[in-house]
């Protein structure tokens, strides 16, 4: 394998290790994990969602709060809490993101949230982030970065944000037939088409660029979805991308920030045990197959057909823009994801709704540290990866 150093990923002044740490909520990704991998050069991510879920002080008073508002600050409280944990970590080096999902209410507050406490980039999915420049206009410094699925997206955002005079200061591009948690196709049916393969997608972006007359702007791209080796992190790049994307891997290292049998149950998952479904957020999901999932999906069809606008949100939060169960949308997810994911964050195996890509990880089912992974990704050291 060529050991030659890969070229570093540069970002808004910042030179990086072309490895980025995906947002993985509710709390999966925090500032124990961002942190960590920021000090080792890449840039780690803090997923914005529900993070009061962190910190007993802010659970005691919303934990069996029915106050929206209250709700809401106690996790703007909590992000600003973690950002700033997440820097004394990183000691200057490296990179702080805030994943951003745009399918949630509160994500304009998150992005002036994360603006407001030094985060060094927005990274946000789950929806097109048209508006992200103007939530983000009073700082200018931060770093925007979209994460889409195909050529065709990214050409749609582009325009729209050069209207707004700001261009993405990098692109990723993740594909839904691998990857974990909320997955940028319409439909599961969907995910197998190729323009999603990153063959396809990278060029095309590339191409989008020339065609935009932006070439120049140099816009890194971002592959991220299934990605577990150093031979493919060289690929990719060698592709035209800049870098790589990995949740799943991160999220089981020593480091992660969920408890212990969250990460037994992603690293010991069998191909057989990963299922894809629709989420309440309109959006197809990975997950791992168990007992509350796989009792979920026996009745997903059933609730499916009396699903009814009648239902009010779980936690009286409305976390989502549009929720399958609350607003009773027949093709969406019927359950409370917020307490699912929750769940799987303090490692109820048997409430739990444990978010996970497809494809093997680099080691396996080993629970090994953030540098590990890290090195291991970017020059294959740190020993051989598991082959099961």
């Amino acid at each position: 394998m060529n050991t030659l150093p890969l070229p570093p990923l540069r970002l808004r002044g910042k030179t990086l290790l072309p490895v980025i740490q995906g947002g993985m909520g509710v709390g999966v990704s925090a500032h124990r994990l961002a942190g960590n991998v920021a000090r080792e050069g890449a840039m780690g991510t803090i997923a914005s969602v529900d993070l009061r879920r962190l910190h007993p002080d802010l659970m005691a008073a919303t934990g069996r709060c029915r106050d929206r508002a209250s709700i809401e600050a106690a996790n703007l409280t909590a992000l600003a809490r973690e950002i700033r944990l997440a820097q004394e970590i990183a000691n200057g080096r490296g990179a702080i993101a805030v994943n951003v999902m745009r399918a949630v209410t509160q994500y304009a507050d998150c992005v002036r949230c994360a603006g407001e406490n030094g985060a060094d980039a927005v990274v946000m999915g789950a929806g097109l982030p048209l508006d992200l420049p103007d939530l983000a206009a009073d700082f200018p410094d931060m770093a925007l970065i979209p994460i889409l699925s195909d050529a065709r997206g990214v050409t749609l955002l582009l325009k729209k944000w050069m209207r707004k005079h700001r261009l993405p200061d990098a692109i990723v591009i993740e594909h839904p037939r691998f990857a974990g948690g909320h997955l940028g196709a319409a439909s599961p049916e969907d995910m197998g088409d190729a323009r999603f393969d990153f063959a396809t997608a990278v060029p095309g972006v590339l191409a989008a660029y020339e065609a935009l007359g932006i070439a120049d702007e140099n816009i890194p791209i971002i592959c991220a979805g299934g990605i577990n080796s150093p031979a493919q992190v060289r690929e990719l790049i060698a592709l035209g991308a800049a870098g790589v994307q990995l949740g799943t891997a991160f999220a089981v290292t020593e480091e992660g920030d969920a408890h212990p049998v969250f990460k037994q149950v992603l690293a010991e998952a069998r191909p057989e045990d990963i299922v894809t479904f629709m989420s309440v957020a309109g959006l197809p999901a990975r997950a791992v197959r168990t007992p509350w999932l796989d009792n979920y999906l026996r009745r997903e069809g059933k609730l499916q057909r009396v699903a009814s606008a009648a239902h009010k949100c779980t936690l009286a939060w409305d976390c989502l823009v549009s929720c399958g169960l609350r607003d009773g949308l027949s093709r969406a997810g019927q359950f409370c994801i917020d307490n699912q994911l929750a769940a799987a964050l303090r490692g109820d195996l048997e409430r739990g709704l444990f978010f996970r890509g497809s494809e093997r990880l680099p080691f396996g089912a080993a629970i090994r540290p953030v540098r590990e992974l890290i090195a291991y990704l970017t020059s294959g050291d740190s020993g051989a990866p598991a082959t099961a």
